[in-house]
């Protein structure tokens, strides 16, 4: 259980892709962690694959120095939630507290519409590889990988890859936060 106390939000809305849900937050809860389903709104949600998916909590109402990290899965739903401020400040303000965010798919969509892709490598499904490399990231044809706090995922064929790097990924900064803090 080592990631035992730490608040992880994983973003959906209508439309997001069902194993990129469900898989990153049933390995987070594996380890642990306090997993929010945060969405647009309170009503369920039918996914991608015709999974329903009712939200925990209201997105407008995370704070990112409350949560330890975030997840953002691909579909049709980055898509709209990158049309939403609370989703991009969140997003922003994570990424400025050099906090985890882990992106798969369509994902990097919210990425991209929060500013923090400029100079990084990235990658996701070949749909958006020229929003990327248009937002200034640097394509990379990978199954997963972390850029510093940003892990990346490419599609659901890479949910293992993607949880094993974003599983890393969080125990190292749990692992640092601990030896700052106590």
């Amino acid at each position: 259980m080592r990631l035992s106390g730490r608040k992880i939000a994983i973003l959906l809305a209508e439309g997001v892709e069902d194993l990129e849900f469900y898989v990153p937050l049933m390995r987070l809860e594996e380890e642990g962690a306090e997993v929010i389903a945060a969405g647009l709104d309170m009503k369920p949600v039918r996914g991608k694959n015709g999974l329903e998916i009712t939200p925990t909590t209201r997105i407008e109402t995370l704070n990112a120095q409350e949560l330890f990290a975030v997840v953002i899965p691909g579909g049709w739903a980055p898509d709209k939630l990158r049309r939403y401020t609370a989703v991009t400040q969140l997003i922003h303000d994570m990424n400025a507290a050099g906090k985890v965010i882990g992106v798969i798919c369509h994902g990097g969509l919210v990425a991209i519409s929060a500013g923090i892709v400029n100079g990084r490598p990235a990658t996701g499904s070949l749909g958006i590889k020229d929003d990327l490399v248009n937002a200034g990231a640097t394509w990379v044809d990978k199954a997963a990988f972390r850029d510093g706090n940003l892990v990346w995922g490419r599609v659901v064929a890479d949910i293992p890859a993607f949880c094993r790097e974003l599983v890393a990924a969080l125990v190292e900064a749990a692992g640092n936060r601990q030896s700052v803090t106590g």
